[in-house]
């Protein structure tokens, strides 16, 4: 018995170290138990119990780890990610009623208002990127675009991807779970990019359809390129 109240009371005292794991996985999106130990300042073996805890308890999954390139040998290292129930803790309590009401809309009002609305919804892309560019000029278009989301409830980041261009990546999405039912949200977001940026981009994965991040594709633009002949000057 004696056993049992320790480990209980273990599990209490540990609860805000689990919570911070589950966050740092939240706004860096899927990753191994060894990111988290040197982001969260722990030590590895710390951190798997945290995580061995955090998957008993339905919030996060061990993935697979993708592979870019030429493998090397051995298996690819386990990448955690959020599970549904996990992102349901982070400020979606709301979600029933906004599907509700997205039901209502597209019942009574149609497919075109449903389009409206989420084209609305993300009209802060357009509002938002002009300024952010103007205070920081020294931003590629992508890091801009990751300041802007941000600063509107998403934890966005940007990964360089060789020749291409960039990557926006998107760890938290306010609106998954609306979003899996109505993919006109994802898509207003993506156009909305396409838009303020003026060239052609490519949403690779949505939260909303079970991917650990949502990521876009930005394309090489000459502004990125002038950004970048200068950090080499």
């Amino acid at each position: 018995m004696e056993f049992v109240r320790t480990s209980t009371a273990q599990r209490e005292g540990d609860a805000p170290t689990r919570d911070r794991v589950a966050r740092t996985i939240l706004e860096n999106g899927p990753s191994t138990a060894a990111d988290l130990a040197l982001r969260l300042d722990l030590t590895p073996a710390a951190v798997r119990r945290h995580l061995d805890h955090l998957v008993e308890e339905g919030v996060v999954e061990a993935r697979d780890q993708k592979v870019y390139g030429t493998r090397g040998r051995g298996r690819p290292a386990k990448v955690f990610a959020l599970t549904e129930a996990g992102r349901d803790s982070f400020d979606q309590q709301y979600d029933d009623l906004a599907v509700q009401a997205m039901r209502f809309l597209a019942e009574t009002q149609g497919e075109d208002a449903v389009v409206e609305f989420a084209r609305r919804r993300v009209a802060f892309v357009e509002r938002d990127y002009a300024a952010v560019m103007a205070a920081d000029p020294d931003l590629t278009p992508a890091e801009a675009l990751a300041r802007v989301f941000t600063q509107n409830g998403y934890a966005a980041s940007v990964r360089e991807l060789p020749v291409v261009g960039e990557q926006l990546c998107q760890q938290h999405c306010p609106v998954s779970h609306v979003a899996h039912e109505f993919p006109q949200l994802c898509e207003a977001e993506t156009e909305a990019i396409a838009s303020v940026l003026g060239t052609h981009v490519q949403r690779l994965a949505t939260i909303a359809h079970g991917d650990g991040v949502c990521t876009t594709c930005i394309p090489q633009t000459p502004q990125t390129t002038k950004t970048s002949e200068k950090e080499k000057a």
